[in-house]
């Protein structure tokens, strides 16, 4: 099977990242039946599995590296992907080849008679992944949940480290206790005698979170932290606290105070894992590897432009805080905005402190989940900002490009499916410095 047709294989199934329908008659027996088909590659190795409503990609790229810095050949499975399919399933952190993930594909495609059931465009990504890094014979697997936990399809997998980031307002419609139904959810990751590396701090989610068959549970805050986290040229300085002991000053070149939370469960997920402390040189050295692309990240130099995928509440919080401590304007905030379904524009545009800008151009996610560019544009102009509706990405990010002076800072964000193309459009200039100016868009 060539590249074209695992891809046109994985689009006749059912895709619900693309569609957020509710799966009925929720059950892993699907995803156990087309793993058990393939040899259940998803038993040959040990895992770190990670959940959360914000944070489980920049957490599992984070314990990738610092896996790759102990020496350890590691697989990472994360999702959804920013620019092309392959970066969902890497090895030793590069994503897999046309023609390795066509044969990955390839083999689900060919067991999946054999297993019995009609697989989902994510469990067949999630077996092809598993297969694939059991085909490498990897020493450890990272790996993302896709959404919630107990039933995603990545939980087929018996994790010796489960780790929870946060518990926060993200596919769910905000009725009821909803935070309780969601950690409820989410820690059914956790497997008898597994270490649980809970990031979420809440006390009154305590009981619940404590109700797992975990062997044992570190809890952020009381066994882990980030004692301190400062500004540094390109990212932050951040002394991280284990079980094990402390470590300061480590640079870890990614932009917001929350990525310290991140390093810091980071660091205690592998830890635990290893069952012992880090070498503070494997510790720097992994940290100081990180890149997570389209999390506040800085692709180019005057104007600056920055991709921000904050698709949800607290990651427009996150990101409103990061624009503030960190960078400091002399000129204008011109922002390029889309979101899906889901989200209230007027709270997500408020989240994001978009009263600052001075233009908002709204645009419309590459997806059937879109709010259209117009309804983003009206919720603006009702708050009283200047706005701009262009349906397109690609085109929405030339007009920003095209008003911004060299001092202006171009802020890309709201949506996965916004960040993506902007990211492809821009091209070779997602290297910080690759250009001395902005292009001429006019």
């Amino acid at each position: 099977m060539n590249l074209y047709a695992a891809l046109a294989y994985l689009d006749e199934h059912t895709n619900l990242e693309a569609t957020a329908g509710r799966a009925e008659g929720l059950s892993l027996d699907r995803m156990r039946n087309l793993s058990h088909a393939l040899g259940d590659p998803h038993l040959a190795f040990p895992v770190i599995h990670i959940t959360g409503t914000n944070g489980k990609g920049s957490v599992a790229r984070m314990c990738t590296e610092l896996l790759k810095a102990s020496g350890l050949s590691v697989g990472t499975y994360t999702s959804p992907h920013l620019e092309v399919i392959n970066e969902r399933i890497a090895w030793d952190g590069e994503p897999i080849s046309d023609e390795d993930l066509a044969a990955s594909i390839g083999a689900v495609a060919a067991v999946e008679e054999l297993s019995g059931v009609t697989p989902s465009y994510f469990e067949i990504l999630t077996a092809a992944a598993f297969s694939h890094f059991a085909d490498v014979a990897v020493d450890v697997a990272v790996v993302e949940v896709g959404m919630l936990g107990r039933w995603d399809a990545t939980n087929v997998v018996d994790a010796s480290v489960a780790v929870l980031t946060n518990v926060g307002r993200d596919h769910t419609d905000g009725q009821g206790d909803w935070r309780r139904a969601i950690a409820d959810e989410k820690v059914g990751i956790v497997k008898p005698g597994a270490t649980f590396v809970c990031g979420e701090s809440d006390p009154e989610l305590r009981d619940l979170l404590a109700g797992t068959e975990a062997g044992v549970t570190w809890w952020r805050g009381d066994d882990f932290d980030a004692d301190q986290s400062m500004v540094a040229l390109g990212g932050r300085a951040v002394s991280l606290r284990t079980p094990t002991g402390t470590i300061d000053a480590v640079f870890v070149p990614l932009h917001g105070d929350h990525q310290a939370d991140n390093a810091a469960i980071a660091l205690a997920a592998v830890e635990a894992f290893f069952d012992r402390r880090l070498d503070d040189e494997v510790v720097e050295e992994g940290f100081a590897s990180v890149k997570v692309p389209g999390r506040f990240e800085v692709v180019m130099r005057e104007p600056t432009v920055v991709l921000d995928a904050a698709h949800n509440l607290d990651g427009a919080l996150a990101c409103a805080a990061t624009l503030r401590e960190e960078f400091t304007l002399a000129g204008s905030i011109l922002m390029v905005v889309g979101f899906l379904d889901g989200r209230d524009p007027a709270e997500m545009l408020e989240a994001l402190d978009a009263s600052d800008a001075g233009l908002l151009v709204a645009c419309t996610p590459v997806s059937p989940r879109a709010v259209p560019a117009p309804a983003v544009a009206a919720a603006a102009e009702q708050m009283g900002l200047g706005a701009e509706s262009i349906s397109s990405v690609e085109d929405a990010l030339q007009r920003a490009l095209a008003v911004a002076s060299a001092d202006d800072l171009v802020l890309v964000t709201g949506s996965l499916y916004v960040v993506g193309p902007a990211r492809a459009a821009l091209g070779d200039l997602v290297e910080v410095g690759a250009a001395d100016e902005a292009p001429d868009y006019d």
